[in-house]
């Protein structure tokens, strides 16, 4: 079973403001990095389940990616505490996933 989870815009809001530590990726089904990224995002949300990790549909959740100005994906973003403290985009390996939540 995944540990990612995967949020509307109601959920996501309450899941930032709730959780210490958040790790977003804002992707689509359609995109090729996002999928190449996807067994990482799940190891990411498996090896740390201190932290909640979501996933985020542009296509989907529309407003979401122009609230937090996804203009390329996938974005990934790390929430502390409810405001965004770091920011990648593209893919990227493992250990720099890692990095984001330390």
């Amino acid at each position: 079973m995944s540990s990612v989870l995967h949020v509307n815009n109601q959920e996501f809001q309450s899941l930032i403001s709730q959780n210490e530590l958040v790790f977003v990726d804002f992707y689509a089904n359609w995109c090729g990095p996002c999928k190449m990224l996807a067994p990482s995002i799940e190891k990411l949300a498996q090896e740390h389940p201190e932290i909640k990790v979501v996933k985020v549909d542009v296509d989907q959740e529309t407003s979401l990616a122009m609230q937090f100005q996804v203009q390329s994906i996938p974005t990934l973003i790390t929430f502390k505490n409810g405001q965004p403290v770091n920011r990648q985009m593209g893919f990227m390996p493992y250990e720099a996933l890692e990095n984001m939540i330390k």
